[in-house]
């Protein structure tokens, strides 16, 4: 009797060891990749913005031709992938072992609410990432797979570029430290409070019984070996991701002289700019950090403070690439919300700009 009743202890226990070792495994592969993609080259850059007061040239270049062409449409996604390909890579591979390595348990318990502390968790939990909104939305997509609540999945996939440390401090030194104020205040109002307000956009909002939910995750993990289940995943991020992924950054490079006109005079200064520009910042799709050398070009010919802070938060926040990328994985209200938010958020970022800039 006594063998009978420890059974089940020592599989739990087993499980739980096998659930340690995989976070661990998750965890070493995270802080390797994001060390050579992230890490050590913004340390390298830092250096170069302290000492030069500039990061690099724009990616959007001069904007001599005020047409849209295919040649500058390929120009511009040669330009993207080649500084972005090798977090884009990270973020699909870790997109897909969140959903093979990482326990549903225990991350059910700790982002699996539509409490603040759910949201707040992941948005810190977003500060090392350090990723643009595209190479961080599939691993929004997978914590969603794994039933990590809206709130939390936002939070993460927001929190990456929005409060990302180091582009703050590449932001001090090139623009000024009223610019990193300015981006720091609505990045984490984006990142915590639109993230927390979404969870009133999502199917269901009512407390959920935590241990049921748990339970029923687990029930429905796939069945397999960890190869087996993990190239499932994987297969299914790159059907669903790269190609909406392409054809939007092509699309936008296409249009990039419409959505990012020369303006002079009144024009460059006012409201309207302000808002336009909210508008093209959050369909627009950059690499980490590159709205600091767009803003410095743009203001260098003539744009004003406010066009200019509207840009500085809507550029990283999320752009269309990542909409398409999340689609199935949010209500459409909810990416609806956040839209919305970026652009209200981005004007309000240009107002200010407009006063203390």
């Amino acid at each position: 009797m006594a063998h009978t009743t420890n059974h089940p202890v020592q599989q739990e226990s087993m499980s739980g060891k096998k659930a340690a070792i995989f976070l661990v495994i998750f965890l070493i592969i995270a802080a390797a990749g994001l060390s050579y993609v992230k890490w050590w080259p913004y340390y390298q850059k830092t250096i170069l913005a302290a000492t030069t007061h500039s990061i690099g040239p724009s990616i959007l270049g001069e904007h001599a031709s005020s047409t849209p062409s295919w040649h500058a449409a390929w120009s511009y996604a040669i330009a993207y992938f080649n500084s972005v390909w090798k977090a884009a890579v990270l973020g699909i591979l870790l997109g897909s072992l969140i959903q093979v390595l990482l326990p549903a348990h225990w991350l059910l318990k700790v982002l699996g609410k539509t409490s603040f502390g759910s949201t707040a968790i992941a948005g810190l939990a977003a500060v090392p990432g350090m990723m643009c909104t595209c190479c961080a939305a599939p691993m929004a997509v997978g914590l969603r797979k794994k039933n990590v609540s809206v709130g939390a999945s936002l939070a993460f996939w927001l929190g990456n570029p929005t409060i990302n440390p180091a582009t703050l401090i590449f932001m001090t030194f090139v623009l000024s430290w009223k610019f990193t104020l300015i981006r720091l205040f609505f990045g984490l109002i984006l990142t915590f409070g639109v993230s927390y307000l979404a969870n009133r956009f999502a199917k269901d909002t009512k407390p959920l019984d935590m241990e049921q939910v748990i339970s029923h995750s687990e029930e429905n993990q796939p069945t397999g070996s960890f190869l087996t289940r993990w190239a499932k995943a994987l297969g299914m991020m790159l059907l669903y991701i790269v190609p909406a992924y392409i054809l939007s950054v092509l699309l936008l490079g296409f249009v990039s002289v419409w959505l990012f006109p020369n303006l002079s005079g009144a024009a460059a200064v006012g409201i309207l700019a302000v808002i336009g520009f909210a508008i093209t910042g959050m369909l627009f799709v950059i690499p980490t950090a590159a709205e600091i050398p767009i803003i410095q070009t743009l203001m260098s010919f003539g744009l004003g403070g406010g066009p200019a802070a509207a840009l500085l938060v809507t550029l990283p926040a999320i752009s269309l690439p990542s909409l398409l990328i999340v689609g199935r994985s949010f209500p459409k209200k909810v990416l609806l919300f956040v839209a919305s938010s970026v652009v209200v958020l981005g004007i309000l970022s240009g107002l200010a700009g407009m006063l203390i800039l």
